[in-house]
């Protein structure tokens, strides 16, 4: 596969706060002229006084999508590098999340990432090279309580990967995972909190359905315990052996800078135990760890 020891063009999305904006600190640093995006560019202005071109891209916008991508092309004749790194973590129980909720998942964490893969592959496909970075996690490769939704959207991005490895090898194109475990990042508090969207009775209005506010909560303990998970990567005693952002933008910088860059790179020891625990238990006793982990019934 060709380098991009060229110091190609490199569009990342979701630069506000964490991984993506330690990775255009560190690409940059690297060389290379990079195009930080994020739903505000306003709040791009600290990278832009670092020299780095800022633009809004809202992923789940088509309009705005093809416009960032333009803005790349207009300038550098290309996008030699796409980080799709943009996405959050959807929690609460399967039962109780709006589709709409659910459907605002996968809008921003795959159909926003499939659709910038398609706008800058023509291009890539011209020049004969490029890579495309998708940020998974370890949960696109084992499922944890409470997540359904963003697991699914993480096992997807890891399918379609896989899927267009394969697809675009012949042009010169490289498609690498990224697999972070725990990072201390916003993603955090973002996905703790998205547990307030899962009420009782969230179903369809013909239904009856309501807030929730007067009801009991079937899963009021199965929540909590997720709540206290979130906590727990924070300051629990595996906490340091989580990462942070610039852990994660090293191995990103190190994946786009490599003359033939791994597939896969799952990082830091939480993700791999876990990855290599649901790979050799048998189903159930998966399922037994998990519930002993995170202290459920059942």
């Amino acid at each position: 596969m060709a380098s991009t020891t060229r110091r190609d063009p490199v569009l990342i999305t979701g630069c506000s706060s964490g991984i993506g904006r330690a990775a255009a600190i560190s690409l940059n640093d690297a060389g290379f002229p990079v195009y930080a995006t994020a739903r505000n560019s306003e709040a791009l202005a600290d990278l832009a006084g670092r020299g780095i071109h800022t633009l809004a891209l809202d992923v789940t916008d088509e309009t705005s999508m093809t416009r960032a991508v333009a803005a790349v092309e207009d300038a550098e004749g290309w996008t030699g590098v796409l980080i799709n790194n943009a996405g959050y973590g959807l929690y609460g129980p399967v039962e109780q999340q709006p589709m709409s909720e659910v459907r605002r998942q996968f809008e921003t964490n795959v159909f926003g990432p499939v659709r910038l893969i398609q706008l800058v592959l023509p291009g890539m496909r011209g020049r004969g090279r490029g890579r495309i970075l998708n940020v998974s996690s370890m949960g696109g490769r084992a499922t944890l309580p409470g997540g359904a939704f963003y697991h699914a959207s993480k096992y997807a991005i890891e399918a379609i990967s896989d899927a267009l490895r394969t697809e675009v090898a012949e042009f010169g194109i490289d498609v690498v995972l990224i697999e972070p475990g725990p990072v201390n990042t916003p993603w955090n508090d973002v996905a703790a909190a998205s547990l307030s969207t899962a009420v009782p009775d969230a179903g369809p209005a013909d239904l009856g359905a309501g807030d929730g506010s007067d009801r009991e909560d079937p899963y009021a303990v199965f929540k909590a315990a997720v709540a206290a998970s979130f906590v727990t990567a924070h300051n629990g005693p595996l906490a340091r052996l989580g990462s942070t952002a610039d852990d994660i933008a090293t191995v990103i910088t190190r994946a786009v800078t490599a003359q033939r860059p791994r597939t896969r790179y799952l990082i830091n020891p939480v993700a791999k135990s876990v990855v290599t625990l649901n790979r050799l238990l048998p189903g159930r006793a998966y399922d037994a760890v998990v519930r002993r982990q995170y202290k459920l019934p059942g």
